[in-house]
């Protein structure tokens, strides 16, 4: 109503012009308004049908063939297979082994492994040659560490059912998609069977460990990190406090078999060792060739020395905390020559839950080179010891040992 007084009282001292009724005005407004959107609605129904004319162009071929056979194959067909196929095939047309389909089961279960936790029990099982699924690793803290389950407990029992002929796999597969809130374990330990009730909750995957090893009067802090999922960071940080309440000598960072994880994840780790200003990596983005540089933007840093060990497993973003920590801070790297993982995937979930995983960029150490398909050749160059994997202990590692001495001297 203002808006309309506002407009009669312009429209009024100006004797010139035609005076116009409330109505009129009205009525001018929302045939203005209407025009204008018919034409936005117009814009965006041609720049719809462009693009849809353009996908069906480019898709056709893939959409004859669905429907030719859906419609003539001669016996059942299953549709989502042949969804499932023709996109498991486009992705694998690109030729790059890191550009790949997942199905939602192995979705989900990437989701769960980078994400850093799972709903469960909180124990590692495998099944040995003789058939018999055993308990290698109990988590710290979890129902099944609570509930007095040990490594080297033989589960021959769930919830009545009996598990010796099945394997570790379907038994994790079963007490994951149970529904259930607990399980009754059976379990046999020193020749006795005993049931063991364990309750179902949230469990945070541990990536990091570590422990103070103390040599020549020396003490040296080691740390296990195993992979950069979302709550690798703050597992590692915690750790790094926890050592250096006992005032380390050095530093040993172990990311031997550690296969990447997320870049925002290395960056956070970087940050805590680098001076504010120092370059983490590189990014470069083949669309527009352009060079982007990510660099430590915090307050924080260390000034002891660092070792890093890697082996033929450590890929991707443990390649990169590797090269950061070497060429901007200055570590030393022991081990064997790196996977050689120089590129950065991005993730794109589909309709149905499934995925996608897709090459989008390159990533350069800080002095700009690239490791692709080449690997970090370490500063010393040493071979796992036969008697490491015969005997495997802090004393038998060979490498971790020459990390240390390193360190000491």
């Amino acid at each position: 109503r203002n808006i309309i007084e506002i407009i009669k009282c312009k429209i009024n001292n100006n004797k010139n012009k035609e005076v116009y009724s409330s109505r009129e005005v009205i009525i001018i407004m929302l045939f203005s308004l209407g025009i204008g959107f018919i034409m936005c609605f117009g814009c965006m129904i041609l720049f719809i049908g462009k693009n849809y004319i353009s996908v069906v162009n480019d898709l056709g071929k893939v959409v004859d063939t669905y429907y030719a056979i859906v419609d003539n194959y001669y016996g059942e067909i299953d549709k989502e297979s042949l969804i499932d196929g023709a996109v498991e095939g486009m992705v694998s047309s690109v030729g790059d082994v890191f550009t790949n389909y997942t199905d939602i089961d192995d979705t989900e279960n990437f989701d769960e492994t980078l994400n850093g936790s799972y709903e469960g029990i909180g124990c590692t099982v495998a099944t040995y040659t003789d058939g018999r699924i055993v308990i290698i690793d109990v988590f710290e803290g979890t129902p099944s560490y609570k509930a007095g389950i040990k490594v080297g407990d033989i589960v021959t029992k769930v919830d009545g059912i009996s598990y010796v002929d099945k394997t570790s796999m379907e038994l994790s597969e079963y007490i994951k998609n149970s529904g259930k809130d607990k399980v009754v374990l059976t379990i046999v330990r020193d020749n006795n069977e005993m049931n063991v009730e364990i309750n179902l909750s949230k469990v945070e995957i541990p990536y990091v460990d570590g422990e103070i090893i103390s040599k020549d009067e020396k003490n040296i802090g080691y740390i296990k990190l195993s992979l950069f999922s979302d709550n690798s960071y703050k597992q590692f940080k915690d750790k790094l406090a926890e050592l250096e309440e006992k005032n380390i000598d050095g530093l040993v960072i172990d990311v031997r078999d550690n296969s990447g994880g997320f870049l925002t994840t290395v960056r956070d780790v970087c940050n805590l060792f680098l001076e504010k200003g120092e370059i983490i990596y590189k990014l470069n983005n083949s669309e527009n060739g352009k060079m982007k540089v990510i660099k430590d933007t915090t307050k924080e840093k260390r000034n002891y020395d660092i070792v890093i060990i890697v082996n033929g497993g450590s890929a991707s973003a443990s390649e990169v905390l590797t090269m950061a920590l070497k060429e901007s801070y200055g570590a030393v790297v022991v081990g064997n020559n790196s996977y050689g993982k120089g590129t950065v995937q991005q993730t794109k979930k589909l309709l149905d839950g499934s995925m996608i995983k897709y090459t989008s960029q390159k990533w350069f150490t800080p002095s700009g080179s690239s490791i692709n398909e080449v690997g970090i050749t370490p500063d010393v160059i040493l071979e796992l010891s036969e008697e490491y994997y015969i005997n495997p202990s802090n004393d038998t590692d060979n490498q971790l040992q020459e990390a240390i001495n390193i360190l000491i001297k």
